[in-house]
């Protein structure tokens, strides 16, 4: 017997999915959101976080808690603030409306 060159990766996908918990699906969810949120944030900086430079324009002032009602449940986002201006998602008001 030999082995298969491949797997079905559509049905192993399928499978885990129906599987999975609605937690996994919630973590997944907010990782993907804080991590768009951080991008967004680095971009309006004109830094990473926590990266010293001259081209830097701003600076992150902590986090706003937001919860976020999603299919997969509540998912509790901390949304990055800055200390000049104002940042607020915009991905965000597009997905409530």
């Amino acid at each position: 017997m030999t082995a298969p060159d491949s797997l079905p990766l559509h049905a192993l996908a399928e499978d885990s999915l129906a599987a999975a918990s609605p937690d996994l699906l919630r973590a997944m969810v907010k990782t993907f959101a804080d991590a768009l949120m951080s991008a967004e944030a680095d971009t309006l900086c004109n830094a990473e976080y926590g990266q010293v430079g001259e081209e830097r324009v701003n600076h992150r002032n902590g986090y706003r808690p937001r919860e976020w009602d999603t299919r997969a449940g509540t998912v509790e986002l901390a949304i990055p603030k800055l200390r000049q201006g104002s940042y607020f998602p915009h991905w965000w008001s597009a997905l409530r409306s």
